[in-house]
Order: C-alpha cells, then structure tokens, then sequence
C-alpha cells in the first residue's frame, strides 16, 4: 500500500545532474518508457525514407543514443525524411507523356493523310486547269478565311502580334510564297510522285545552304548521307519518262526557297511566343498579300476566266469541289504540321517529314496510275532512304 500511495517527486528530466542519480531511481518508475512496437500495417509506407541521425536527441528528455538504458518513446522520436534518389525507384511510366505521345501520333496520322488528299486534288485541278499561281493563290486565301473565322468567333484564340513580330516574319514569307508557288509550278507539268522525289533533296540543300553562306559546319555522317539522297533523284529524274525541265526546275526551285524559309523561321522568330497554329495562320495571310499582285501580273483575270469556262465544260460541278478541296486540304495539313512541332524536336519532325513523301509518291503512283520503271522506284528508294540516315546523322 505504501509503494501504490507514493506520490512521485516532480523531477525536471532536462537537467542533465539526473544522469549523475540514476542509481536512485527506482527501475519501477521508467515501466511507461517501455519500447511500442509498432505493426507493419500500421505504418503505409509509399517512397523510401531514410532518418537522419544528425539530431538523435529526444526532446523533452535530455537522454541521447549514448545512454542505452532508455529507449525513446515512438510518440517523441523527430525523424527528418527525405524521398531516396529516384535512380534507386523503379521506372514507372508517367500517364501524361503516354497521352503526350498518342497525340504525337494523332498528329503525324492526320498530317500524313491531310497531305496525300491535298496532292491528289491539287494534281486534279491543275489537270483541268493549269494556272498555278491562281492555284497557290486561292489555296493561302482559303487558309486566311479559314483562321479569320476562327479568331472572329472564338474559335481559335488570336495571336498577340507587334509590329517586330511581322517584320521577323517577312522574310520567312517571302521565301515560303517562292516555295509554294514553285512547288505547284512544278506539279502542273510532271507527275506528283516526281515532284516529291526531287523534293526529297531539300536536305541536301539545307546543309550546302548553311554551309556555304552560313559558315556551319556538320559532322561527317551529315555530309556522307547526302550521296545517296543526290544520286537517287539524279537516277530518278533521269529514268523519268514524263521528264519536264520546268517541273524539275520548280521542285529544285522549291527546295531552296523552303531552305531559307527555316532558317529565316530561326533566326527572326526567337522569343516570339506563338503557338504553331496561329504562327501559320498568320504566315499564310502575308503570303497572300505578296502573292496576289504578282499571280494577277503573271496569269491575270482574263485568263482565269478563259480556263474556267474550259475546266467546267470538261469536268462539270466537281471542278467547284475539287479547287475548294485543295484549297482547305492545302492549309489543313500546313496547320497540322506546325502544331505538330510545337509537340516533337526538329528530328522527329524530319523524320515525319520523310515518311510523309514516302505515303505521297506511293498513295500518288497508284491513284493516278503513273507508269513508273524499276530503275527510277530504285532512285527514289534510295533518296528517300537518304533522307531518313540524313535525319539519324543530323542528331
């Protein structure tokens, strides 16, 4: 009874003379000090923890790790966490770059598809009507109406733009007009497939460009993957059997124009924040301004008007669609490819780019039944082969 009514003295256990009297100290009276185990269900443990040992002092109690004879209640213990090194976690795959790369995906399929119908009906309407600037014309207007639209009623949010946003963008302008203008020049005189061959030398062109008037230099792989991308459209062009100088000429002309207009896009656009959408919108509405004049100069109305009237006599109504289909196919895919960037790196773009031709001569050769040789198929394989080693060499 004596022992149970004995009240306990009121002892500071921060005072370290307390060490000095633990002789005096009834080992009854540290029973409440007893270890708590702990289940390993109570305790959800998701990343690795490691306790730091730089504090090992039990708060309130003055005791440290030297003197065993006590040990710390769970309750009192300071742990300080850190989450372990990721390198020792296992790889797990985040659920937003899986959804990063379906819509990658999504946007090289649409591309891909866009291009092909746009070339079949571009081929179709400069059949009946062989008016390229006109074609090139109406095809960047319908672009213009198109995000005009889109802007005026929300659809699209409309870019912040200055007036040094167009001054950068004069050049790149300029030079995607020559471009577009060449490119169809080219395809209303030889076949699809053959302007897309030769097109397929624009890398070639990118790095003798840069080379020569830029002072860049390429790591030696870049130069020797060049061979085979000139000597199949060499082979190619050669072999070809409805060979036009001045489709060749345009496609050559393409190439170059196309060449300066990405490096005129690096050099002027840094800093400028727009989104790929809206940065073609707006290069299509100044590539319309510089365009129409010189199509009105070089075709003009009355001539138009003449190959109207011809191209409905032959084809009938579907004229209306076919122009009308290649003038927002033309600027669908356009739109596509730049929005396409704002999601990969320029290698993977190239190498989309790549196999965007490859899906155009094909899809080309077989809808208009263009007779082709084994020899020029082998030029072409093996420029479009060489595109692909330029773009692994590129990295």
């Amino acid at each position: 009874m004596m022992i149970t009514s004995f009240k306990q003295p009121t002892i500071s256990f921060t005072n370290p003379d307390v060490l000095r009297q633990k002789s005096h100290i009834p080992t009854s009276k540290f029973a409440n000090f007893s270890p708590i185990i702990s289940r390993k269900s109570d305790l959800l443990i998701q990343k690795p923890l490691q306790i730091s040992t730089a504090n090992n002092k039990v708060q309130g109690l003055g005791f440290t790790n030297n003197f065993g004879l006590l040990r710390e209640r769970k309750s009192l213990i300071k742990c300080e966490a850190y989450e372990a090194d990721r390198s020792e976690s296992p790889e797990v795959e985040v659920p937003g770059e899986a959804a990063r790369k379906v819509k990658i995906g999504i946007y090289f399929a649409t591309w891909w598809a866009l291009n092909v119908v746009f070339n079949i009906y571009n081929k179709k309407v400069l059949n009946a009507f062989p008016y390229p600037w006109l074609t090139s014309t109406l095809s960047l207007a319908m672009g213009s109406l198109i995000m005009l639209v889109s802007w005026g009623t929300r659809i699209a949010e409309a870019p912040s733009t200055d007036i040094d946003f167009w001054k950068a963008l004069l050049p790149v302008a300029v030079a995607h007009t020559i471009g577009h203008v060449a490119a169809t020049v080219s395809m209303s005189k030889v076949a699809v497939s053959f302007t897309h061959i030769i097109k397929s030398a624009e890398p070639a062109f990118s790095v003798l460009v840069s080379s020569l008037l830029l002072g860049e230099s390429f790591p030696p792989g870049v130069y020797l993957s060049l061979l085979p991308i000139i000597g199949g459209c060499g082979l190619a062009a050669v072999t070809e059997l409805n060979f036009n100088m001045i489709g060749f000429m345009g496609a050559m002309i393409s190439n170059l124009a196309f060449v300066f207009r990405n490096i005129f896009s690096k050099k002027g656009m840094k800093g400028k924040s727009v989104s790929g959408m809206n940065y073609y919108a707006c290069l299509s509405i100044l590539s319309l301004v510089l365009l129409t004049p010189f199509a009105i100069a070089v075709e003009g109305p009355q001539v138009w008007a003449a190959g109207w009237e011809t191209a409905i006599s032959q084809i009938g109504p579907n004229f209306v669609w076919w122009l009308a289909a290649q003038s927002v196919f033309y600027h669908l895919y356009n739109q596509v490819s730049y929005m396409s960037l704002d999601e990969i790196s320029p290698l993977t773009f190239s190498i989309g780019n790549t196999m965007k031709r490859i899906s155009v001569i094909v899809s080309s050769i077989l809808i208009f039944r263009t007779p082709v040789q084994p020899v020029n198929a082998l030029g072409a394989a093996i420029a479009v082969l060489g595109t692909f080693f330029y773009s692994q060499a590129k990295q």
